[in-house]
């Protein structure tokens, strides 16, 4: 069996690898663009370095590389079997509907939808149209389709350990910038200056390199981390912490369901920001926040976007946490997301 994959996100990847644990006794050939060095076996088209860009501007550089990459995942998916797209709606949104419109037969399967319930609704209507199965991550997502919509449960929690039940007192915070060059670029800078402040209060201090960045000089790509712990195991770090300082993002909900504290942080180039806030200007962008909303409930944590991502903050947010409510949240959210998805997501593809 042929499945192409298209999986640009390193969060993505991770939910990858779960998955085709629960493929090994099955002859199937994987291709497409992943992260081959969580994906064993297998080869990747292209790193996934290639495609870590931010923002609207950041983008329009890329687009020739992104089209004639998305034209030689189209190409393999001639002959294939089953196409995973997961996450990255921009980029693979094409994909889907060139493969239907050149009539190829594979059965597409979008796993990690687009977050259509925040910005472009009318992209729920084009996932029907073009693929054969949605994999629901999130149970109110279920209520933007019509049709080809299953809630399959959250690839986290087959992934994360069990929520924490006390608080600790280790003394190390996590700092995790985010995934992408302009995201660190923005947020490192001002964790770096808290960090360096926490120091000082005998804090020991871990920075999280997303497993992608592994072989990357990370003076080139952070600066001085002189004074930082390196880690690129991003729950056995949050486990061992106090608290954590995130950039938005899929760690956010890491944090959340295991119960550990921190700040949500957005910072972004100005026009990008502004771009994006003039499209869709979302009540919460931290997932945890979004989903007490859905339930009626209070945020959990706080989130500072822009110029409020500043070291006094930042710090403010650290002293004044109520460790014990995040605790009671991870639980809850548990409950709310039920299972772990990778099982169900496995059957779709050798179904």
């Amino acid at each position: 069996m042929k499945i192409v994959v298209s999986a640009l996100e390193p969060s993505a990847n991770v939910h990858l690898n779960v998955l085709l644990s629960h493929l090994k006794n099955q002859d199937i050939e994987i291709c497409g663009v992943f992260d081959s060095n969580l994906v064993q076996g297998f080869q990747s088209l292209h790193s996934l370095a290639e495609f870590a860009v931010m923002g609207f501007l950041g983008v329009v550089g890329k687009i020739p590389f992104l089209r004639h990459v998305q034209r030689e995942i189209v190409k393999l998916a001639k002959d294939a079997d089953k196409v995973l797209l997961m996450d990255s709606s921009s980029f693979n949104l094409p994909i889907a509907k060139a493969i239907k419109q050149h009539g190829y037969t594979a059965e597409v399967i979008y796993y990690i939808l687009p977050q259509v319930w925040i910005w472009k609704p009318w992209r729920a209507k084009t996932l029907e149209r073009y693929c054969d199965r949605l994999a629901a991550i999130f149970p109110f997502e279920t209520a933007c389709y019509q049709s080809k919509v299953e809630f399959v449960g959250n690839p986290l929690l087959d992934t994360l350990p069990p929520a924490r039940v006390s608080p600790i007192d280790s003394r190390e915070i996590a700092f995790l910038p985010g995934s992408r060059r302009a995201e660190i670029a923005y947020l490192f800078p001002v964790f770096a200056e808290v960090a360096q402040i926490l120091r000082t209060q005998g804090y020991t201090t871990t920075l999280v390199v997303p497993s992608v960045f592994q072989k990357t000089d990370l003076h080139t790509l952070y600066g001085d981390v002189s004074g930082f712990q390196i880690a690129y195991d991003t729950p056995a770090t949050l486990q061992r912490c106090d608290f954590a300082f995130v950039c938005s993002g899929t760690a956010t909900l890491q944090a959340a369901l295991m119960g550990i504290p921190f700040v949500l942080a957005y910072k972004a180039r100005a026009l990008d920001y502004a771009l994006a806030s003039f499209v869709v200007n979302p009540r919460y962008i931290g997932l945890a926040n979004i989903m007490f909303d859905k339930m009626g409930k209070a945020p959990l944590h706080v989130e500072l976007r822009q110029n409020d991502v500043n070291c006094n903050n930042l710090l403010d947010a650290f002293a004044h946490v109520d460790a014990n409510a995040y605790i009671t949240a991870a639980h809850e959210l548990r409950n709310y997301l039920q299972s772990g998805s990778s099982q169900k997501v496995a059957r779709w593809l050798i179904g």
